[in-house]
C-alpha cells in the first residue's frame, strides 16, 4: 500500500481516456503536498523506477503527457486497463465495462474464509522437527 494509492483509485475509476489535473488537485486528492522534486519535469516521467507515484498511475492504466511545469498541470492518458506490473491485483476498484457492470475474474475471492490459522501455531517454526539436525 502506498500513500499515493488515492490517486490510483481515482484514475482507475475514471471512464475518460484523458484526465487533466493540476498539481494542486493531485495534492487535494492525496491530502498532502507533493515533494519538491515534483516541480522537476523528470519526476512526471513514465519510468517505473522514477518514483512510487509513477508506479501508481501506471498500475491504474495511465501515462503522463503534456506536463506544463509553468502552469503546474498535466494530462493522464489511459493506455490500458488497471493492472499490476506483476500481474496481480492492484487494489484499485474495477473499471466498469461497456454495460456498466464491474468486471472481476470469476474466481475472485473464492477462497476467502476457507483457511484458518490457530492462534498457538508458530508460523516461523520449521515444519520438519529434524531440520538442521546433523547425523553422525
Amino acid at each position: 500500500m502506498s500513500k499515493y494509492d488515492p490517486l490510483g483509485r481515482y484514475l482507475a475509476a475514471q471512464t475518460g481516456s484523458r484526465i487533466v489535473m493540476s498539481f494542486v488537485e493531485i495534492e487535494k486528492l492525496l491530502n498532502f503536498k507533493l515533494p519538491k522534486s515534483s516541480r522537476n519535469r523528470a519526476w512526471w516521467s513514465n519510468n517505473k523506477q522514477n518514483s512510487v507515484m509513477t508506479k501508481v498511475w501506471i498500475a491504474a492504466g495511465f501515462k503522463t503527457e503534456e506536463v506544463d511545469m509553468a502552469a503546474e498541470r498535466l494530462v493522464f492518458r489511459r493506455v490500458s486497463e488497471p493492472s499490476d506490473a506483476d500481474g496481480g491485483a492492484t487494489g484499485f476498484p474495477p473499471v466498469p465495462d461497456q454495460g456498466g457492470e464491474k468486471r472481476r475474474h470469476p474466481i475472485f475471492g473464492c477462497m476467502k474464509g476457507m483457511i484458518t490459522i490457530p492462534d498457538d501455531l508458530d508460523l516461523t517454526a520449521p515444519a520438519d522437527p529434524d531440520w538442521g539436525r546433523v547425523y553422525d
